[in-house]
């Protein structure tokens, strides 16, 4: 009988934990289950990948007009991101200069950013405007304390964040992921639906899932394991992504049998004839198919849960149709049966990578881009 493992190792992070996981894929063993569970592990994960990587975190589009505002918190960083009435964006680290309050939650629409513990007023801009009571404070400057605020930078409609001020440019992290994508039009397609659920496991397992197709027919046995696809290599290029490509008849956005929207009329090529399932390291998924796309982002809330988003974009002319939202319901029931079937089995993992009893497996030939990330994982995290 083998011996329980309560905790990951004493160093987590020598490579020869990972001697197994680095040999070629068929011949590879899966990742330690320690590396979904351990607070160190996930500490070298935040400080050393989403601490210094583009992170993707919404679309331009959420934020339509000046004043107009979301929140959210990633890997322990809650943030604001605001439209200025000069109509850009910006992000703010969401805590007040004085004591540390949070300013902002959800998402709304403000003319200025006021904290709730003692009413600090801060401009669109992040500059601190208004600071009662703090006359007689020694040395005390209204200019020292505006809110801390972090890159953002865009790509046909949708926003990134780093937190490195060092990053390379994100043209680069991208590398050509846009010229791949381009025939798709995606500065031309609006946000429709965003959703979210708290789920609990690991950021790996929900990727992992997301990015191979072994689990269809198990996970999806009556909604998309009805859809009929081939298998394709996966897709590589320039920059911090991966994919995966199928070939198909009918929007893979829609259960078999639904009629949808027209198709895209710029696409050309592989776009035209099936589907990008798209990650942009580390834990962000575009689906791209004929008339629509969708994406998954994941907000790891420590080792062992996550924040997951999930946003629906159609091209604006289809959004204009009198017949949308109506017709659009049959896409959302789409989503809304598959991505919690993909929410309950990444739970039931992660409760059984739990065990100390749990141990590493082997890899199937579906299941390329799961060995793919973890090695992207290993090479920031795992000391040389």
């Amino acid at each position: 009988m083998m011996k329980p493992q309560w905790s990951a190792p004493a160093d987590p992070f020598d490579p020869a934990h990972f001697a197994g996981f680095r040999r070629p894929v068929l011949e590879a063993d899966t990742l330690p289950p320690w590396c979904y569970t351990s607070p160190q592990f996930h500490g070298r994960e935040v400080s050393e990948i989403f601490g210094k990587v583009w992170n993707f975190i919404g679309r331009t589009d959420m934020l339509a007009e000046p004043g107009s505002y979301f929140t959210l918190d990633l890997v322990g960083v809650p943030i604001a991101v605001v439209r200025g009435k000069d109509g850009e964006i910006r992000a703010f680290a969401n805590t007040c200069r004085h004591r540390g309050a949070r300013l902002l939650d959800g998402e709304g629409k403000a003319n200025a950013i006021r904290c709730p513990y003692h009413s600090w007023t801060y401009d669109l801009t992040g500059r601190l405007r208004g600071a009662a009571q703090m006359e007689d404070t020694v040395g005390f400057a209204k200019d020292d304390y505006g809110l801390d605020s972090f890159r953002l930078a865009t790509w046909a409609g949708f926003l990134f964040l780093t937190f490195d001020p060092e990053a390379a440019p994100l043209e680069d992290f991208l590398g050509d992921l846009p010229q791949l994508l381009a025939p798709y039009a995606l500065d031309d397609m609006q946000t429709v639906r965003i959703k979210s659920w708290d789920v609990a496991c690991n950021w790996k397992i929900y990727v992992e899932n997301a990015m191979e197709s072994y689990h269809v027919p198990t996970v999806h046995a009556k909604t998309i394991q009805l859809q009929k696809r081939d298998v394709n290599p996966p897709v590589f290029g320039t920059g911090e992504w991966c994919g995966l490509y199928t070939r198909h008849e009918g929007s893979r956005a829609l259960e078999v049998g639904d009629t949808g929207f027209p198709y895209i009329p710029s696409l050309s090529g592989p776009s035209a004839e099936g589907t990008y399932y798209i990650l942009i390291y580390p834990s962000t998924m575009l689906a791209l198919t004929f008339d629509c796309m969708w994406w998954l982002e994941m907000y790891p809330a420590g080792p062992e849960k996550i924040h997951l988003r999930a946003g629906s974009c159609f091209p604006r002319s289809t959004v204009a149709r009198e017949d949308f939202e109506e017709v659009v319901q049959r896409y959302y029931r789409r989503w809304d049966r598959s991505i919690p079937e993909d929410n309950v089995i990444s739970e039931v993992q992660q409760h059984g990578l739990s065990s100390p009893f749990a141990r590493t497996g082997r890899f199937s030939n579906l299941e390329p881009l799961v060995h793919t990330l973890g090695n992207w994982v290993l090479d920031r995290v795992v000391r040389s």
